[in-house]
């Protein structure tokens, strides 16, 4: 326990908050009050919460359904991942619920800001909602839960995460859809989620593909034996010298998913702080 809590970072924290926060006003400000709807676990929980009583609102769906998917792929993404995404699903549910509830804006009928203009709406919706989400995978977590499943099972069917993530969003706009009898909406929720994709690879700078890194190091075998031990991953050691200083050095390949950036540039400074790393995009 005292090894994950000496790896949270207030700072991750403060900006999770924010991200929250972000997310939220996207959501219920811009997509829900036109009945827009928000990709993967945030879209489904937004179609529950039209469907039940009203108890059962949004705030308590993407809790139910969020939570358990990052407890689930807490064994491959780690306890300092899920902590991180399950605070921001926290912060999530509640800010929608002040926002819907408590707070002094009506929300109900139209965006306070967009009105009922579904373009501006799932325009500025995904794009607000991607920063919020964009910001949440930077600072080492994640805001829907499907994104971990997307991680987990994505390889074992062949596919790319960013693959699954359409596969499932497209799947859920087609039952919107069905279930509304209308596709004014969900062709619109396309728009969003256009919107949010490229924002959230604007931010965290590539979401669909692995990433490939390569780490010129003098410490290869602390640095690999640490990243084999946290994320169980293939490496391969290619032989370099340095041109100006001579020196034998070792360059370290190996593949990673945009979740594991930030844990893996931690991992290798914390080790050798002059350690050069590069990191492309797979084709």
């Amino acid at each position: 326990m005292k090894k994950i809590l000496d790896q949270l970072s207030i700072i991750n924290f403060l900006v999770i908050t924010i991200a929250g926060i972000i997310n939220a006003i996207g959501v219920t400000m811009f997509l829900a009050p036109v009945n827009l709807y928000d990709s993967g676990i945030s879209g489904t929980s937004m179609l529950f919460a039209q469907m039940t009583p009203d108890f059962m609102t949004l705030s308590i769906f993407l809790i139910l359904l969020n939570f358990p998917l990052f407890v689930f792929g807490m064994k491959k993404q780690g306890s300092v991942f899920t902590i991180y995404s399950l605070y921001a699903v926290a912060v999530y549910s509640i800010v929608s619920f002040l926002i819907i509830n408590i707070l002094p804006v009506n929300v109900s009928i139209a965006s306070p800001l967009a009105e009922q203009d579904l373009f501006l709406c799932a325009l500025f919706g995904g794009m607000i909602s991607g920063v919020g989400s964009g910001l949440t995978i930077r600072f080492g977590g994640a805001i829907d839960g499907i994104e971990v499943m997307a991680v987990i099972f994505a390889k074992r069917l062949g596919i790319t995460v960013g693959t699954f993530c359409m596969c499932y969003n497209v799947v859920l706009y087609v039952i919107i859809g069905i279930i509304k009898s209308n596709w004014i909406l969900p062709l619109y929720s396309i728009v969003t989620y256009m919107a949010a994709l490229k924002t959230i690879d604007f931010i965290v700078e590539g979401l669909d593909r692995d990433k490939t890194a390569i780490i010129v190091t003098s410490k290869e075998q602390e640095i690999c034996n640490a990243l084999s031990e946290e994320f169980g991953t293939g490496i391969t050691l290619i032989n370099a010298k340095g041109y100006y200083s001579n020196e034998e050095k070792t360059m370290v390949y190996l593949v990673v998913n945009r979740f594991q950036i930030g844990k893996m540039n931690a991992i290798i400074h914390a080790l050798d702080e002059n350690a050069f790393i590069t990191i492309t995009e797979n084709i």
